[in-house]
């Protein structure tokens, strides 16, 4: 189903403008199924969130200073690439693969919070670009925490509301997380053809020469790969391989293509805009390898019984 989402995102990119004011409601429920099945005293900030929230500070910034040589934007786009936050949606793929959802969900709060209170001063040592130079450092955070913190804290808020006062309710949604998949599709469709329309709006745009689009393409993947390998390592000495990797690996590319497109070279966008279609194949095969391992233990569990 997810390459066919990703496909049909594609193919059908030119109606994504009337369709991607969806994707926040559709986060939102995501998250909201997934909360429903957690227990609020899980949430704490462990070694694990320090851990990955390094990598993804340090990491950009040592992306940004090994690239710098070949090139400002093409450095810009691997900074941003590594020093997004965590996707909002991540905690539901963490779910889906079986790891630690309150885990990923406490990181997600820390890695955005901390993009925040960073993104100012980071940015303003790469250089500004355009009116975002004007901008004070309260009000870069400002906008940033308005992106991302109510599409965090609010499923939660209304997961925690439901449970108080319906509580059988709180029980069904808890109990149908199979929904939160399709729903994520259909969120993928309309990501991956947002991400194509803007590639192809930028073909031919000063500075975007093609070389330098594939060159930034490849670097996103590079940068890809790198974090969900580093954020399994880091994961598996914390208890979590599965948090680990999604927490790092997995990013708010809608943000990071607003932050690139606000406060760097506009061309440096096209890595989140790449790496939305990296990440979400490397999800799509975790979930297949997750489906087929699922599928094989009840074979064994069956053959076992009889």
């Amino acid at each position: 189903m997810l390459p066919i989402a990703m496909a049909g995102g594609i193919i059908f990119h030119d109606i994504m403008d009337y369709l991607a004011v969806l994707s926040p409601y559709l986060i939102f429920i995501m998250l909201l199924i997934t909360y429903c099945k957690v227990n609020p005293a899980e949430f704490r900030i462990t070694r694990l969130s320090w851990m990955l929230l390094s990598v993804q500070i340090i990491g950009g910034i040592i992306i940004y200073l090994l690239l710098q040589p070949l090139g400002e934007t093409l450095a810009q786009a691997g900074f941003i690439c590594m020093f997004c936050p965590t996707a909002t949606a991540a905690p539901v793929i963490t779910g889906m693969l079986g790891g630690s959802v309150p885990r990923l969900a406490t990181f997600s709060l820390v890695s955005n919070f901390s993009v925040a209170i960073m993104a100012p001063v980071l940015f303003t040592l790469i250089g500004a670009h355009g009116h975002s130079a004007e901008l004070s450092f309260i009000n870069v955070a400002a906008l940033i925490s308005l992106k991302v913190v109510p599409l965090i804290l609010g499923p939660l808020a209304v997961a925690m509301a439901i449970k108080v006062t319906v509580p059988r309710f709180h029980k069904a949604i808890a109990t149908r997380q199979g929904l939160s998949f399709y729903i994520w599709a259909v969120s993928l469709f309309i990501v991956v053809g947002k991400a194509v329309s803007y590639v192809i709006a930028h073909i031919g745009q000063p500075g975007a020469s093609g070389t330098l689009m594939l060159s930034i393409a490849g670097i996103s993947l590079i940068v890809c790969c790198l974090q969900f390998y580093i954020g399994r390592k880091i994961g598996y000495r914390y208890g979590d391989r599965i948090a680990g990797a999604q927490g790092l690996g997995q990013k708010n590319t809608v943000l990071a293509i607003w932050m690139a497109l606000t406060f760097l070279n506009p061309v440096a966008s096209i890595g989140p805009a790449a790496y939305v279609a990296w990440q979400n194949t490397i999800n799509s095969l975790q979930l297949w390898f997750k489906a087929k391992k699922d599928a094989q233990h009840d074979d064994k569990s069956r053959l076992t019984n009889s």
